[in-house]
């Protein structure tokens, strides 16, 4: 029962985070948008403050920056710029494909480095007891193996991102067409918003999720420890 209340601030937290970064700036840009509400100009502005804002809150809180949120909000200040700079739509679909192109990328490169991201996404102290499996690995001799696992890993981790790419693109190219810097832009940027989480996200998660799931099984058989001996729950 001690985790309780830690699960209740995580959930919150994670609400908090959707209403921010999600649901608030889509209704900012498809219903104030409009000359006689707050215009495409102040809308587009205000939308992205709200996840601009919450993500440099966070910085100071955390006093720490990750590879992702760092994306994260060079890809919120791209969005602003092609808003703003009225340029073609057509840039905010390679926008949309870049980031999670990049993150994919660098995924696979990371393999040859001491911080592999799949340490960052997965393999990290709030999902595991990560000193037990390093012993246990130790113990058993299998430190090799568990390597080639990380590496599977990572490329099935990858491959989440360079589908979040293609489905990026996709659907940015097909519902952003708009001229940047008018209140019908906005709308589309709003609908292109609301529907990634089920469009992209969900897939994305399904591929994530089956990693994890590998890769846990690989560590109970690589360490002889069972999951509920390896998760984190504190």
């Amino acid at each position: 029962m001690t985790d309780t209340p830690k699960k209740k601030t995580s959930f919150s937290q994670l609400i908090t985070e959707m209403a921010i970064s999600i649901i608030l700036p889509t209704l900012i840009l498809k219903k104030l948008s409009g000359d006689d509400e707050l215009g495409a100009t102040m809308a587009l502005i205000l939308a992205l403050s709200l996840p601009l804002g919450y993500g440099i809150y966070q910085f100071v809180k955390d006093k720490k920056v990750g590879f992702v949120p760092a994306l994260g909000f060079i890809s919120i200040l791209l969005t602003g710029s092609i808003g703003l700079l009225e340029l073609d739509a057509k840039y905010i679909a390679i926008k949309e494909a870049l980031i999670p192109l990049v993150i994919g990328i660098a995924t696979i490169i990371s393999i040859k480095t001491p911080y592999p991201l799949v340490r960052t996404f997965i393999y990290n102290d709030m999902v595991l007891q990560v000193g037990k499996v390093d012993e246990a690995l130790e113990g058993q001799h299998s430190r090799d193996a568990f390597d080639s696992t990380l590496v599977k890993a990572t490329y099935m981790l990858a491959s989440s991102f360079f589908l979040s790419a293609t489905l990026n693109y996709a659907l940015a190219k097909f519902i952003v067409t708009a001229q940047a810097g008018t209140a019908e832009f906005n709308d589309q940027l709003g609908t292109m918003n609301l529907l990634s989480y089920p469009v992209i996200v969900l897939p994305c998660m399904v591929i994530m999720i089956g990693t994890m799931i590998y890769l846990f099984k690989q560590i109970e058989k690589l360490t002889g420890l069972k999951f509920e001996q390896i998760l984190n729950e504190q």
